[in-house]
């Protein structure tokens, strides 16, 4: 799916209109809740199970990020060999988490949704999986980082109760070696870390 505007791949949908958009022609809107279109589409989430599922996730970072290697916390993943959940429609992948375990703590390494199927709860749905099983392991913390152009994420995110307590300023321009582009044409350069304490 390409953005309508540049022909990029899509990664958003205006919540309005429903057009898809690529991050540089994305902006950040208020828009009160019943001005959101909902999307009603179902969905049930699993476990990843190894071969198609992982090649659908490869397919997602490609589409997301262009590059299967993420930098997060200072460490770098492979996403699509990390452990993941993944949200169907039907037989359908719409949308992945991908995750990383260290001795007291979920990293949440990748979250990927088709714009299709967004303002539909399929990331929160996908969020509230890995914060389960989180819990269920004994884990006292969950760990996401976002770059500090996307305002989507960062709103997200804290809507679900994380809370930023860390930047890392130019992590995302040294590891790319340049500044880019982000969401609504922000310079992209600093990693923002934040956690949620898992009570």
């Amino acid at each position: 799916m390409s953005c309508e505007y540049c022909e990029k791949d899509a990664v958003y949908r205006c919540s309005v209109c429903g057009r898809t958009l690529c991050v540089e022609h994305a902006k950040l809107q208020t828009v009160c809740p019943s001005c959101i279109k909902k999307n009603s589409k179902r969905y049930n989430i699993d476990n990843a199970l190894p071969g198609k599922d992982k090649e659908k996730i490869r397919e997602f970072v490609r589409r997301f990020w262009g590059e299967q290697e993420q930098l997060a916390f200072d460490r770098r993943f492979m996403v699509s060999d990390l452990p993941a959940c993944v949200a169907r429609k039907g037989k359908e992948i719409v949308g992945f988490i991908s995750f990383a375990e260290t001795d007291n703590t979920v990293i949440i390494v990748a979250l990927g949704i088709l714009p299709e199927c967004q303002n539909a709860g399929v990331g929160r749905g996908l969020i509230e999986e890995v914060e389960a099983q989180a819990k269920r392991r004994r884990k006292q913390k969950l760990l996401v980082s976002t770059s500090n152009d996307d305002l989507p994420a960062l709103a997200f995110y804290q809507s679900l109760g994380f809370q930023i307590y860390e930047v890392k300023p130019n992590a995302i321009a040294e590891k790319h070696g340049k500044i880019m582009r982000g969401v609504g044409g922000l310079p992209v350069r600093d990693e923002i870390r934040l956690r949620k304490i898992l009570r």
